[in-house]
């Protein structure tokens, strides 16, 4: 089947079994590797992309589903070379150790920034609870986002190691 979709702002018009989901979809037919597969049933939130403003696993998601959709991937997030200022954050603030659950973790707060500008610790919670991150706490997740939102205040004579 045909499908035509936009990721990260480019249009792409591509064959799709109705069986290849969008996860495989992207890596595979587009080339866009950064999405990531963790379980493969919908539960670490590694695969996140957001789709017309909402965030999915793409790993539940058939291709043909999203048929006539925009998409963001952690691709889109750096713009010539530069990151974010979200990836920005999430390196400053140690958000990022092994990276396996970052690109989903980073477009599950995107899809939060995009609606909410200043997020509440409880707000960035709720966005990220289908993130499964082994090596951070989460923590230093939540002060990412606090600090791409402007929101982070500077601890006086701390320093993370």
């Amino acid at each position: 089947m045909k499908i035509k979709l936009t990721v990260n702002g480019k249009k792409y018009q591509r064959d799709a079994s109705e069986t290849k989901n969008l996860l495989h979809f992207l890596r595979e037919d587009i080339g866009l590797t950064g999405t990531k597969e963790g379980c493969g049933a919908g539960e670490c939130g590694a695969c996140t992309v957001v789709m017309n403003g909402k965030t999915v696993n793409s790993c539940l998601i058939l291709a043909v589903e999203a048929d006539g959709c925009d998409i963001q991937t952690i691709e889109g997030e750096a713009k010539d070379g530069k990151l974010s200022k979200l990836q920005q954050a999430f390196h400053k603030n140690h958000a990022v150790q092994c990276g396996f659950c970052t690109p989903g973790m980073i477009m599950s707060t995107r899809a939060l920034l995009q609606t909410t500008a200043k997020p509440s610790v409880e707000q960035i919670k709720e966005a990220i609870e289908g993130n499964f991150c082994r090596c951070t706490g989460y923590q230093q997740i939540i002060e990412a986002v606090q600090d791409a939102s402007g929101q982070l205040k500077k601890k006086e004579g701390l320093k993370r190691a």
